[in-house]
């Protein structure tokens, strides 16, 4: 019996910090970063920007049917709680738990550009680029938990610059500034899979638009997902 109630505690600790994860990451359709988001568990979405910004949350209301194109999402109903004005100045009035996800910024007292920004989502730690790193992406996320993210830097094509270059062990690669008028900046391919656009040489109605290629694609459990 005292076995069986060990297990049951443990379970109930260990759930909450296995729940967040890391589970889309969102490109425009000209290439630039949109969002990382986050599955909190009671299918509850949390989209982050690339500065370790909170964009928004909510329910996800096709959790399991199908895929959210329009990240619609649903007030969450319930626990939520937020920094008081207490608080450190970074963070008060920051959420500070949902459900059972809770959340940490760095402090007033930390370096200046880190200020207010996510410092860890439940179990999973964030740390960023710092101002005397490359200035095409100093201020962005560099790593989620054990998960290192590059980014193209200012000596790279000019098509390439700032954008997201790798996540974990998923590379991704973009059409140059060489390219066609078009093309240039597009994803050109995500890991394996390949991406191609009608030109300015082809018809008028189909110009711009993507020719080969899923909008969505699922890379070492992490859905890519290409925003149109």
């Amino acid at each position: 019996m005292k076995k069986i109630f060990f297990v049951s505690l443990l379970l109930c600790l260990l759930l909450p910090a296995m729940a967040q994860k890391l589970v889309k990451v969102s490109l425009q359709n000209d290439g630039h970063f949109d969002r990382l988001s986050f599955d909190l568990g009671e299918s509850v979405l949390l989209h982050v920007s690339k500065d370790g910004n909170i964009i928004k949350w909510g329910v996800d209301r096709y959790t399991g049917r199908d895929d959210n194109y329009r990240d619609v999402l649903d007030e969450y109903t319930g626990k939520t709680g937020y920094f008081t004005p207490t608080d450190d100045s970074a963070f008060r009035g920051k959420i500070k738990f949902i459900g059972r996800t809770y959340f940490t910024y760095y402090a007033s007292y930390e370096n200046a550009q880190l200020q207010g920004k996510l410092k860890s989502i439940g179990n999973i730690n964030i740390d960023y680029y710092m101002p005397y790193e490359n200035e095409a992406y100093r201020g962005y996320i560099k790593n989620l938990g054990q998960q290192l993210l590059t980014w193209y830097s200012s000596f790279d094509n000019e098509g390439l610059r700032g954008k997201l270059k790798s996540i974990g062990n998923t590379p991704l690669n973009y059409y140059s500034s060489f390219e066609d008028r078009l093309l240039r900046g597009r994803i050109k391919s995500i890991d394996r899979s390949t991406y191609t656009y009608y030109s300015s040489f082809d018809k008028p109605e189909y110009r711009g638009s993507l020719k080969t290629g899923a909008q969505t694609v699922i890379i070492n459990g992490i859905k890519f997902f290409i925003r149109w």
